[in-house]
């Protein structure tokens, strides 16, 4: 009767036993569940929050260059304001044919090349041609 009542004791405590174990798993399967969820939700909000970080940048932008070019538009009518964009793209033509040659090997250069006159006449035509 001792080993029945001994046998049944075993038993019980193996079975108290794999029950601890299969709730342990059960914990740790929760916990590791809950963790992924928890770092995709951080990775989702932070890609949300860098998009529109971006995307209020882009805004800014934009909106500065509005500003800037309403600004200039407004400069172009007054007096002398034709003559201060006419020498601000030749300084830009120029400025561009210079960075070309300090940029690679390769140089693009008009055929009248000598003529720095005839270059920035070709350029004030250019603005000319989109009013």
């Amino acid at each position: 009767m001792q080993a029945q009542i001994t046998a049944e004791r075993e038993k019980r405590a193996l079975i108290a036993a794999s029950e601890g174990k299969r709730q342990e798993q059960i914990n740790l399967a929760a916990g590791a569940r809950e963790a992924a969820i928890q770092k995709s939700e951080g990775e989702k909000q932070a890609a949300i929050n860098k998009a529109e970080g971006e995307a209020s940048a882009i805004l800014a932008v934009a909106s500065a260059n509005a500003q800037a070019i309403e600004k200039i538009a407004a400069a172009i009518q007054y007096q002398g304001g034709k003559d201060a964009v006419n020498l601000k793209v030749a300084e830009q033509y120029v400025s561009a044919f210079s960075n070309l040659a300090k940029q690679g090997n390769t140089l693009i250069v008009p055929g009248n090349f000598g003529e720095m006159g005839g270059m920035i006449a070709a350029a004030l035509k250019i603005v000319d041609a989109t009013k």
